[in-house]
């Protein structure tokens, strides 16, 4: 029996005490913790790595500001960009480059941002991270429609098994506007494509980009900032002998039919490691500590990310924050495991390595080219330089959310469907409009994530707690408040979400795009 039907068949399996840890089916444990999809190898000749500056994305300036409120202008289009050497890589952008412009906002203040679409397809703006009402959110059928397009011509998008048609979606022509209250704490967020089914080429062509929150908490530590609070967008992508960029879609032309050709129905893996848009780059860095804002915006390759050498007495990587902001103390880590869309923010100290060490930042999970990150040079000067930064032993207070006031208790199992199906939360691939939960604001519930593969999975609207990995405690990267969280193979995860402020229908999906360009979503409806 091969991998596929021997996932169907274990997806079937009766969930029964004696067979399983957690409600695991015990077939689906027989996979391990492999690295997700299959690698799609380049034709482009490949740069020798570090051999390039790391770039840093632009900061958005708003175009208007008022007492309560920054509206930012964004439009989307095709740009012809230098990523491998002698080579142009046409790319899908948010203002003209790859990441995206970051856009720097306040807790608590209104952030507007108007949108306009002069790519040749559909896109939708997800804000991930934001606690957002649900006409803002993102939703997979409300499509800003490109300049000049109408909707009796142009497909809202779909997925083999699921309504081409979404008869309550909220279409734009041209133009749309995104409104954020961010009534929430500092945290690293990101924006990038929602489109129904075209997800992940929409992402992989380049619409991505941070969007970051400060408030007066974070502002009081003594935390590196400005020069040396610098944003990292982790992604893998392939490159066509042309330099374009190479992507198994069904659909070359991203139109009406989604999905990926079936051996990359696990996942697409690149072999090119971009750090912010750049192929392995290097920075220089004083002996100083710097904040790391690291997103993994790869379709689907998880990363074990480590600094080779290790500093003197390791613990190399001090985690100050997650999805959702700081942490309550930080957390030391020789080596970080991330998921797709998860965002770890951490401290490193470069005082610690000798004058003019290079310090690589490799990937354990990877093997030859990505296998490499980036490098940080440090500075060769021996006098250290002041450091007025410091991480305070105390970040923040999380109030925990208690599991014994749930209102209820879910589960949502995530696994392969048929190949009509694609992969199927509870057995159902997506359909817009049916809701698989119907919390209550103001109200806690308990979500069970049971996995036969790796699935990170991501939830709108509010944040969550982890609260238990099989039965045991929660992982060592699992503190905080999280809006995604890596669901390994055969493995059950439990968390707390506490649903606030915004009534309409929200989203739960798996966040490897292609598994959700390929139905792996689900609507909630909060009431």
């Amino acid at each position: 029996m091969n991998r596929r039907r021997f996932l169907a068949a274990a997806a079937g399996t009766a969930v029964g005490s004696g067979a399983i840890a957690a409600g695991v089916p015990a077939a689906w444990r027989a996979f391990g913790h492999g690295q997700p999809g299959l690698l799609l190898t380049s034709t482009a000749p490949l740069p020798r790595p570090y051999q390039v500056p790391l770039p840093v994305p632009s900061i958005l300036r708003p175009a208007h500001t008022d007492a309560v409120a920054d509206s930012y202008e964004i439009t989307q289009r095709i740009a012809h960009l230098s990523i491998l050497p002698g080579l142009r890589t046409e790319a899908w952008t948010y203002a003209g480059s790859f990441p995206g412009p970051t856009i720097v906002s306040r807790s608590g203040r209104r952030t507007i941002v108007h949108h306009r679409n002069e790519l040749p397809q559909p896109t939708v703006v997800h804000l991930h991270g934001g606690h957002t009402p649900h006409d803002s959110d993102g939703y997979p059928t409300d499509l800003i429609l490109p300049v000049g397009a109408r909707r009796s011509t142009t497909s809202t998008g779909g997925m083999q098994g699921a309504h081409n048609e979404d008869a309550t979606a909220v279409v734009s022509e041209g133009t749309r506007t995104y409104s954020y209250p961010l009534d929430q704490r500092a945290a690293t967020l990101w924006y990038h494509d929602h489109r129904m089914g075209f997800t992940g080429p929409g992402v992989w062509r380049g619409l991505a980009g941070f969007h970051v929150i400060h408030d007066d908490e974070e502002d009081a530590l003594p935390l590196p900032r400005h020069d040396r609070d610098i944003p990292l967008m982790i992604c893998d992508r392939s490159f066509a002998a042309d330099g374009s960029f190479a992507y198994p879609s069904l659909d070359p032309y991203l139109g009406s039919q989604p999905g990926v050709t079936e051996r990359y129905m696990n996942g697409v893996l690149g072999d090119v490691i971009l750090v912010n848009g750049a192929p392995w780059p290097v920075l220089d860095v004083a002996r100083q500590r710097y904040r790391l804002r690291l997103l993994n915006a790869s379709n689907a390759r998880r990363y074990r990310l480590e600094l080779d050498p290790q500093p003197p007495g390791g613990d190399a990587l001090v985690q100050i924050g997650g999805d959702g902001g700081l942490l309550e103390r930080p957390v030391a880590h020789d080596r970080l495991d991330m998921a797709s869309a998860e965002r770890f923010d951490i401290v490193v100290d470069f005082g610690r390595y000798r004058p003019g060490t290079r310090v690589r930042l490799v990937n354990r999970l990877g093997s030859g080219t990505t296998a490499e990150v980036m490098r940080f040079d440090v500075s060769p000067t021996a006098r250290t330089p002041a450091d007025d930064t410091a991480v305070p032993d105390q970040l923040s207070t999380i109030g925990r959310l208690d599991p014994a006031r749930a209102t209820a208790t879910r589960t949502f199992t995530f696994a392969r469907g048929s190949r009509e199906a694609g992969w199927t939360i509870n057995g159902q691939d997506y359909m817009p409009g049916r809701d698989l939960a119907t919390p209550r604001l103001g109200t806690t519930e308990v979500w069970r994530f049971i996995s036969d593969f790796h699935h990170p999975v991501h939830v709108h609207l509010d944040p969550f707690q982890v609260l238990a990995r099989d039965g045991r405690e929660p992982g060592p990267y699992d503190a905080g408040w999280k809006d995604t969280v890596d669901l390994l193979p055969a493995q059950a995860v439990e968390v707390a979400i506490r649903f606030t402020d915004y009534a309409g229908r929200f989203l739960l999906h798996c966040h490897n795009l292609e598994h959700e360009d390929m139905a792996m979503m689900a609507d909630f409806t909060t009431r």
